[in-house]
């Protein structure tokens, strides 16, 4: 998948793009009926399915207070983007000034970056532009005058329940990752960068990877079993998650710290993007007299991951 970050335009395919239009947080399954839409629809006109998104969240721009934590890193984002069939993905910078620009403005400057398109696809509901001023009857106003199509995806509902990257991110933090597998059609995963840590796993015998998940939402505090792998590579290898502030240290600043340990060794993966696929809840986090009681209790966690693992 070929992913476009400048301010400058892009060819458009000779039959023109069929862009899906959302922030697509989390490629849930509501947001595959709007990517199949317009991956369909650009199979039949021959040419190319665009994903427009954003980095920034818009919220975090426009009501930082209220920004919601993400589902997914934009490097794990465009990966699933790519996974579905994309063909491109148009990521814009979430300014201030891209903020104020109105609704109708905004199409005409995606019309002229893009060389025109043939289709935009987005979700029941839709709005953009400043103070939400554009919606889905100005994209049908729009496209009858400037000659594209709009195509509006019905809800997925699960349960009776709409499928929404909110209802993710609560389900989340209620720790229920079956409900979490069920909407997004897939296990639970986040991706982050490895850091620096205090190396303490490595004196007692658990090398740890440290991953920066600043900004994700995340299920509650514990150790769970888990599969890891660095992208590229598909390659999963088992491992024990430790997601918290690990009281057994006391450490008055509560920091919390997401490690994980491979079940068979690893190399060193600092600076490198790790993606953490969540498979069980093993237990919650609590807090040890001593290190050889933390070092015996690791030592069943690891055992009981492997069992559940493989």
């Amino acid at each position: 998948m070929l992913v476009i970050r400048s301010a400058e335009p892009f060819p458009g395919s000779p039959r023109g793009s069929s862009i899906a239009w959302g922030m697509f947080d989390g490629v849930h399954l509501g947001h595959q009926h709007v990517l199949r839409l317009a991956l369909n629809e650009a199979r039949i006109r021959g040419g190319r399915a665009v994903a427009l998104t954003f980095d920034p969240h818009p919220q975090s721009v426009v009501c930082p207070e209220r920004a919601p934590r993400l589902l997914q890193s934009l490097s794990q984002r465009l990966r699933y983007l790519g996974s579905i069939g994309m063909d491109v993905a148009l990521v814009l910078e979430f300014t201030p000034e891209l903020s104020r620009v109105s609704g109708q403005a905004f199409v005409e400057h995606l019309l002229s970056r893009t060389s025109g398109f043939s289709s935009l696809s987005v979700g029941e509901g839709f709005q953009f532009g400043a103070q939400r001023s554009g919606d889905i009857a100005l994209l049908r106003r729009m496209g009858t005058e400037r000659g594209f199509a709009v195509h509006v995806a019905q809800p997925v509902s699960i349960g009776g329940t709409v499928v929404s990257s909110s209802r993710i991110r609560q389900s989340l933090r209620e720790g229920d990752l079956d409900t979490v597998s069920e909407l997004l059609g897939r296990p639970y995963a986040v991706s982050g960068i490895v850091v620096e840590g205090d190396r303490l796993g490595r004196r007692i015998g658990f090398p740890t990877a440290n991953v920066d998940v600043h900004g994700l939402e995340l299920p509650p505090h514990g150790v769970y079993a888990a599969r890891v792998r660095m992208p590229p590579d598909t390659v999963e290898v088992p491992a024990v998650l430790n997601w918290g502030v690990r009281p057994t240290l006391k450490r008055p600043e509560g920091e919390s710290r997401f490690e994980v340990h491979l079940l068979d060794g690893g190399r060193d993966f600092y600076g490198r993007e790790l993606e953490i696929t969540f498979v069980q809840f093993l237990r919650g986090e609590c807090r040890f007299d001593s290190f050889d009681a933390l070092r015996s209790q690791i030592d069943r966690d690891c055992a009981g991951a492997r069992d559940l693992l493989g």
